[in-house]
Formats: structure tokens, C-alpha cells, sequence
């Protein structure tokens, strides 16, 4: 048991690498606009609920 996921673990370090900085900047943005859209919309939401009085 413990053997198979050391072995599953070396081959994920193996098939790994580190990204280049235009796929970090691409991945961060991505990151970035999912964050504010649901911030916006919990923002949405909580404001619906504030006017309404709930």
C-alpha cells in the first residue's frame, strides 16, 4: 500500500515541471477573475438580502 503511493507519488514528481512565466501570468489572471466574479456575486447576493430586509 504505502509502496504503490510512494512509487504514484515519484511518478507525478517525474511527469512535473515548473510553469514559464507567460502560463504563470495566464493561470494568475484566470485565478484572479474567478476570485472577483464571486466576490461580486456574494456581493450581489448580500445586497439583495440587505434591501430586502431579510
Amino acid at each position: 500500500m504505502l509502496r504503490e503511493k510512494l512509487r504514484e507519488w515519484k511518478r507525478v514528481m517525474q511527469v512535473a515541471r515548473k510553469p514559464g512565466k507567460d502560463e504563470f501570468m495566464i493561470s494568475a489572471k484566470i485565478c484572479s477573475l474567478g476570485i472577483l466574479l464571486i466576490g461580486i456575486i456574494g456581493f450581489v447576493i448580500f445586497l439583495i438580502f440587505v434591501l430586502l430586509g431579510i
